[in-house]
């Protein structure tokens, strides 16, 4: 009742004005069209400068590329420290297995924080090299090596979206939707069944192969991938610390992405029910004044679009004020819409 309200207030003023303003709006067009279109059929981007739209093949091989390039970092990464404690290995002190595969070992486990305490910087310029090493190897391990886990999970969102509704056998185009609507969600399950299967598989290893008790394997996973080491358990043997150098890698990223996606899923549910809110309430006076923009008393679709997003915090009043900066930078002829012929002659200008 309140919107039908307000619409009869505000339409009847201005309803005159409009429908010649949309008159004169509908010759223009049909002006510019005519003058434009024969043109516009001729010109192709490529020749004109106007870049066109990127291709799915070409995003794909870029993504690939920076995948390639982040285990190159970290291979450069973990190889000059190999090379920089195997040196050193008679400066630190602890079990001990073999030279070059106790030095990848305590790289990893630097790195990634776990600190066990079974292998230890004895002199001064091991500890120098370790404390500089932590401190790099947190920054690779949070800024680059969560985005490879970011990619992998993405990569498998699709067959978890196939396994959960494989009764109702959905099309390739549903699955795409339903990913693509609840994202988050998805990781935060791939993530979830990931990190299930890391726990087990490392609570068995140590159970078999190092020989600790079932609730001693247990402990020293949880221990491990939180990165708290307490040290009392940890991988002594040779086959144990080549399987820790990737188990830990994997499991400590995966927990760190596992609880990431949970926040993100917390605040994005929230984001939702504050949009459904948003949108189910009733419209007042205030709003349609808030909602028009350019203070003609009539509220445009546009309009109300862009208050609606406002309200939901998708934008702010500086983004809305930024766009229609450009929009009005790129209409060269001030006629209040954008076609070839405005992009032409902004790019010229």
């Amino acid at each position: 009742m309140a919107s039908n309200d307000a619409k009869e207030s505000l339409l009847p003023e201005f309803r005159d004005h409009s429908h010649s303003n949309e008159k004169n709006d509908l010759q223009r067009r049909r002006h510019r069209r005519g003058g434009t279109a024969s043109s516009a059929e001729s010109i192709r981007p490529e020749q004109n400068g106007v870049e066109s739209p990127l291709h799915p093949e070409s995003l794909s091989v870029k993504q690939q590329f920076n995948f390639k390039q982040v285990f190159m970092l970290l291979a450069a990464y973990l190889g000059g420290g190999t090379i920089c404690f195997f040196l050193i290995r008679h400066q630190i002190k602890g079990q001990k297995t073999n030279g070059i595969l106790d030095a990848i070992y305590f790289c990893v486990v630097t790195m990634t924080t776990v600190g066990y305490g079974d292998l230890v910087p004895n002199t001064m310029l091991a500890k120098i090299l370790a404390s500089i090493y932590v401190f790099t190897g947190m920054a690779i391990g949070g800024l680059i090596l969560s985005q490879v886990a970011d990619y992998l999970v993405e990569k498998q969102e699709i067959l978890i979206v196939r396994a959960i509704y494989m009764r109702d056998n959905p099309g390739a185009t549903e699955i795409l939707k339903e990913v693509e609507s609840h994202k988050v969600k998805y990781k935060f399950i791939m993530a979830g069944v990931l990190l299930f299967v890391l726990i087990i598989v490392g609570t068995v290893f140590l159970f078999v192969v190092e020989e600790l008790s079932f609730m001693d394997a247990f402990y020293c996973v949880c221990s491990t991938i939180t990165t708290l080491g307490y040290g009392d358990e940890s991988f002594s043997t040779r086959g144990g610390r080549i399987f820790a150098i990737f188990w830990i890698l994997s499991g400590t990223i995966c927990l760190a992405q596992f609880f990431l996606y949970l926040a993100e899923l917390c605040t994005e549910r929230r984001q939702r029910a504050m949009a459904n809110w948003v949108l189910t309430r009733k419209l007042t006076f205030s709003d349609l004044e808030a909602a028009d923009l350019d203070h003609d008393k009539i509220v445009s679709a546009a309009e109300f679009v862009v208050y609606k997003l406002e309200e939901m915090g998708k934008i702010s009043h500086e983004d809305v004020s930024v766009v229609m900066e450009t929009f009005k930078r790129l209409d060269a002829d001030q006629s209040g819409t954008l076609t070839t012929s405005d992009l032409l002659l902004s790019q010229s200008s």
